[in-house]
């Protein structure tokens, strides 16, 4: 095996392992605030697939799960599962009430917002009293991305406008990202990553907002190898990969 076959195998286990311990927390956060019943709110939520996978984790009615999705398919998709999905854009106000939701959540949808401040704003009101925030997102501020611009290339650690080429010049930069596909959408594509927070501004920004108990999670603090990550995660959760954010109104 060619030395850039293992650095993509390397990477690739990498980013399989820090994903998949980003959600499962995330899964677990979202949860947590549910158990005494109340409505979430899943936002990106596809065709409602996470429905399923919370399901799994607590008895959820159906009845109080909602989600807002752009593509308009997926929500068709939903909506034949008997799912509260709506289509809607979540750079525009959300169009639900104040106070409505003991949980909102955004899994992996922050990063391809227009505007996401905003977005977050909408969240903090349509939350009820010590109703939960759950974000997944990436984070700019990582050693990776610093190699990165060390290289020229563009810092966020997600699709470009310009992905697509680069992908078909570059290997090194297939790693994690084999399956994109064209962006369908010509003005909110959904594949681009437009605003990448750190970690200490996003948590930053919650406090200004008003949230309070902010807690964040750090996962996959590269090129450290994956027995030292759940050690170094802890230690340094400001340069990893992925961040959970979890705080309540």
């Amino acid at each position: 095996m060619g030395g850039i076959e293992m650095l993509k195998k390397y990477f690739k286990q990498l980013s399989l392992r820090t994903m998949h311990e980003a959600y499962s927390l995330a899964h677990k956060e979202i949860a947590q605030p549910l158990q005494k019943g109340g409505k979430c709110l899943d936002c990106g939520a596809n065709n409602g697939y996470k429905y399923d996978t919370l399901k799994k984790l607590i008895h959820l009615d159906p009845d109080s799960y909602y989600g807002i999705e752009w593509n308009k398919s997926l929500v068709m998709e939903a909506m034949k599962k008997n799912l509260n999905v709506v289509q809607g854009d979540l750079n525009e106000k959300i169009n639900f009430q104040d106070d409505e939701f003991k949980c909102v959540f955004g899994l992996s949808v922050l990063e391809h917002l227009l505007n996401p401040c905003s977005f977050l704003k909408e969240c903090y009101r349509i939350l009820d009293r010590d109703g939960t925030l759950i974000i997944l997102t990436p984070n700019i501020s990582t050693y990776f991305t610093a190699i990165l611009i060390l290289f020229g290339r563009m810092p966020s650690s997600g699709p470009h406008p310009d992905s697509n080429q680069i992908l078909s010049q570059d290997s090194l930069l297939k790693v994690g990202h084999e399956s994109i596909k064209p962006d369908p959408e010509a003005v909110t594509p959904i594949h681009r990553h437009i605003v990448v927070f750190s970690y200490r501004v996003l948590l930053s920004y919650f406090k200004i907002i008003g949230f309070r108990e902010i807690k964040g999670y750090g996962f996959g603090l590269y090129p450290f190898p994956n027995f030292l990550q759940p050690i170094l995660q802890k230690i340094d959760p400001y340069h990893c990969h992925q961040m959970v954010i979890v705080a309540r109104k």
